[in-house]
């Protein structure tokens, strides 16, 4: 029997690690991001939610306090098996909890596709971030007027 993908959502203290093996994996090594550039203070402020195969992190992404999701990477060997989805949908589930109106996102270029698949839009012109082409994206959680 084949393990179970399964979620964990917490602080960088508690998953700080895992998340950082995934982020090496694919900003880092796969992408030639430099490592200084991958860390920020907001690690420390934001919800964490890793995936695990068995013991192994996969995939991660947070949820930064003012709304934004960020640092959404997934092993290349799992992409496309649906994780990515999973860890989306439990960060916005969080902002949704927590009262937030909407959700942004800065999504590379090749992954707005998948992005608005999820309920978000485009914002703006394109731009240019760390060498990647970027897109401004939003979803609206609850109507403003509300």
């Amino acid at each position: 029997m084949s393990p179970q993908i399964r979620l964990v959502t917490g602080d960088w203290a508690t998953l700080g690690g895992h998340a950082a093996r995934v982020r090496v994996d694919v900003f880092v090594r796969e992408q030639g991001i430099p490592r200084e550039l991958e860390w920020d203070e907001w690690d420390a402020r934001s919800l964490h939610c890793v995936a695990y195969l068995g013991d192994e992190p996969i995939a991660t992404g947070r949820l930064l306090p003012d709304a934004h999701i960020g640092r959404m990477a997934v092993l290349a060997v799992h992409r496309r098996s649906g994780v990515g989805g999973r860890i989306l949908q439990a960060l916005i589930g969080a902002a949704r909890e927590r009262g937030d109106p909407r959700v942004e996102l800065s999504a590379q270029s090749y992954v707005v596709a998948f992005y608005e698949r999820h309920g978000f839009v485009c914002v703006g012109a394109p731009y240019d971030e760390v060498g990647i082409a970027h897109q401004r994206m939003e979803l609206r959680l609850r109507d403003a007027r509300a």
